[in-house]
């Protein structure tokens, strides 16, 4: 059998007809591949401050034997707390007072330090004694090793009225 020269296709034709498919080819392989961009940095945004959260502008009142209590008071029936909660002390019961309001007490040890939450603490029953009243305030004692006291627990008792 012989073949037809005119069934046949030609060279030229073979030749475009593979670059056509490779051309094809390349521009769908181009659609799925991401565009080379070549950025500089992006500009950080300027270093500013980072404000600390605020709740409210006056500090809490730290807890002490009562409302009643001024400055000077309060300052004098913690030093006798500091005295009489003092792990090498003697246990006994400190007083304190202030003749300027007429407001006097005592701090009693009520129990041995101990350790919680790496802090030494001890248990206490305080007296506050005023012209017009006065209350028991039972609570407990804190403080970091080499710290100042604080109040971590304190209950108030009414005591008598006086007339």
């Amino acid at each position: 059998m012989r073949r037809c020269v005119c069934k046949e296709p030609s060279r030229r034709s073979r030749i475009l007809a593979s670059v056509s498919a490779l051309s094809v080819t390349l521009a769908l392989c181009g659609c799925s591949q991401p565009l080379l961009v070549f950025r500089g940095e992006a500009e950080a945004p300027p270093r500013v401050a980072e404000e600390p959260v605020v709740t409210g502008s006056i500090e809490k009142r730290p807890a002490s034997f009562g409302d009643d209590l001024a400055e000077e008071d309060w300052r004098r029936a913690r030093a006798a707390l500091s005295v009489a909660l003092d792990p090498q002390g003697n246990g006994r019961p400190v007083k304190w007072d202030n003749p300027e309001t007429g407001l006097h007490g005592s701090v009693n040890p009520t129990g041995l330090p101990y350790v919680a939450e790496d802090l030494i603490c001890r248990n206490f029953l305080a007296s506050v004694i005023g012209p017009d009243n006065s209350r028991f305030v039972r609570g407990t004692g804190c403080k970091p090793s080499g710290g100042q006291w604080t109040l971590r627990r304190v209950r108030t008792a009414k005591g008598t009225e006086r007339s």
